[in-house]
C-alpha cells in the first residue's frame, strides 16, 4: 500500500493536493483525527493487501493539541507494523496566505472574534511542528498556482512505489526569490549568461543554440560535472537514511537559461540512477 499523509497550512493548497491524488484513484480521506491514523491505516493496508490500493489522507490542525503532539510516535507504530507513509507538507509564507484568504473571503480554521488572521495562521504554523518536522516532502505553493500544484504532486507520485525515492529538479530566477521549499540550492550566475547574446536573448536553456553556447564554455562544463559528482555522491546517503524525496534548486538571474540548461542535462544524465526524476522550470511554466 502506498500511504501519503497530506497536511501544511490553510489555503496552501491541501484540497488541491488530496483532489489531485484523487484523480490518480487514490482512496482519499479529508480532515482525519490524528487519534484514528494508526488503526485506520492498519484496517486499510490489510484491504490493500488484497486490491493494491493506494491510500491519502488529509491531517489539519484541527486536532487536538495533544494528538499533534503524538504524531511522531504514531508515525514510528506505523513503521514497526511495516506500513511505509511519505508526508507531503504543503506551506506559503504569510503574505501569500493572508492574500488568499482576503480574495476567497473564506474563514481560517482557527479564527475567531478574539484571534484575527494572522494570529490564527501563526498558532496553525506551531500546532502543525510535530508534523512538518516529520515531513518527507515541502511544497512551497507561495509561486505557484492551482494547476502547477496538481501538476507537480501528480508527478512526484505518479510512478512512485512504497519505499521508492524521487528527485525533483527545479530551475528558478533568483530576481523572483528562492524556492522555499528546497533541499539544496545551487547558484549558476557565475556561469557566462547567454541573455546578452542578442540572438539567443528570447531563446531558453532547453533550446539548441544556448545549449551549444553553454556547452562550448569550460567554466559551463566544469560547474556541470561537478555539480553532478555532488549528487551522483549524496544522494545515494539521504536515501539510506531513509529520504524518499529530495528537492534540487538551480538558480540563475532570470531562470530563462543556465539553471534551465544545467536541469535539463542533469534529469537527462541522472535518469534511472537515483530514483524517480521530476523537472520544472518554474519561470516558464
Amino acid at each position: 500500500m502506498n500511504l501519503i499523509i497530506i497536511s501544511g497550512l490553510s489555503g496552501s493548497g491541501k484540497s488541491v493536493a488530496l483532489h489531485a491524488l484523487e484523480d490518480m484513484d487514490f482512496y482519499c480521506i479529508d480532515n482525519l483525527p490524528v487519534s484514528l491514523l494508526e488503526a485506520f491505516a492498519t484496517e486499510i493496508s490489510q484491504q490493500a493487501q488484497n486490491n493494491g490500493q493506494n491510500v491519502a489522507v488529509g491531517i489539519d490542525a484541527r486536532n487536538h493539541p495533544d494528538q499533534l503532539v503524538n504524531f511522531p510516535d504514531i508515525i514510528d507504530g506505523l513503521k514497526s507494523k511495516g506500513i511505509h507513509c511519505r508526508i507531503l507538507f504543503l506551506q506559503a509564507d504569510d503574505a501569500t496566505l493572508l492574500k488568499r484568504f482576503s480574495e476567497t473571503r473564506r474563514k481560517h480554521p482557527l479564527s475567531g472574534p478574539e484571534t484575527p488572521l494572522a494570529d490564527a495562521i501563526d498558532l496553525e504554523r506551531q500546532l502543525l511542528t510535530p508534523i512538518a518536522a516529520n515531513a518527507d516532502m515541502f511544497i512551497d505553493t507561495g509561486h505557484t498556482n492551482v494547476h502547477q500544484l496538481r501538476d507537480l504532486v501528480m508527478e512526484v507520485h505518479s510512478n512512485s512505489d512504497p519505499g521508492g525515492f524521487s528527485l525533483l529538479l527545479r530551475s528558478f530566477g533568483y530576481k523572483h526569490g528562492i524556492p522555499a521549499d528546497s533541499d539544496f540550492v545551487f547558484d549558476a550566475r557565475c556561469l557566462p549568461n547567454p541573455y546578452w547574446q542578442p540572438s539567443l536573448r528570447s531563446q531558453t536553456g532547453r533550446d539548441k543554440g544556448v545549449i551549444d553556447y553553454l556547452d562550448g564554455e569550460a567554466i559551463a562544463e566544469q560547474y556541470y560535472k561537478q555539480l553532478q559528482q555532488f549528487l551522483s555522491d549524496w544522494i545515494p546517503r539521504f536515501k539510506a537514511d531513509n529520504r524518499s524525496y529530495l528537492s534540487i534548486a538551480i538558480g540563475c538571474t532570470g531562470g530563462q537559461h543556465r539553471s534551465v540548461y544545467l536541469v535539463e542535462k542533469l534529469a537527462q544524465n541522472l535518469d534511472g540512477q537515483l530514483g524517480e526524476i521530476v523537472k520544472r522550470h518554474r519561470e516558464l511554466e
